[in-house]
């Protein structure tokens, strides 16, 4: 366990590395205001968690899930394991549920992001 945790821990500080060097590279590229650093993200690493669930279940590197998957990418970008989550809730044919997931991750997600601020300002208890 202490193993795998230190893989985690290692790949998810290097994806957040990158995720930091790719938005400041992307809005040196770009006029700053609209997030496009943010989606380029999102898509690419969700896009990464695709190639590398298929690749390590096909070649037997399970294994490398918790340094790659859950970690690197993981750190690269929450959005591909909400990615993963929901496409994989929709293979298995719990449609409706895959459905609920993303409404529900979105938007609870924004909602406690607006009450968190709203809480930090002082202007909701």
């Amino acid at each position: 366990m202490l193993i795998t945790t230190i893989q985690v821990a290692v790949g998810g500080a290097i994806g957040a590395a990158l995720r930091f060097l790719v938005g400041v590279g992307l809005m040196r590229l770009y006029s700053p205001g609209f997030p496009i650093s943010v989606i380029i993200v999102n898509v690419f690493g969700s896009f990464l968690m695709g190639f590398f669930v298929v690749v390590f279940a096909q070649r037997g590197y399970d294994m490398m899930n918790p340094f790659v998957l859950t970690g690197l990418l993981g750190g690269f970008t929450t959005f591909s394991a909400f990615s993963l989550e929901a496409v994989s809730l929709f293979e298995r044919g719990a449609i409706s549920q895959s459905i609920a997931y993303i409404a529900m991750s979105v938007t609870f997600s924004i909602a406690g992001l607006i009450f968190g601020s709203l809480m930090a300002r002082g202007i909701w208890p």
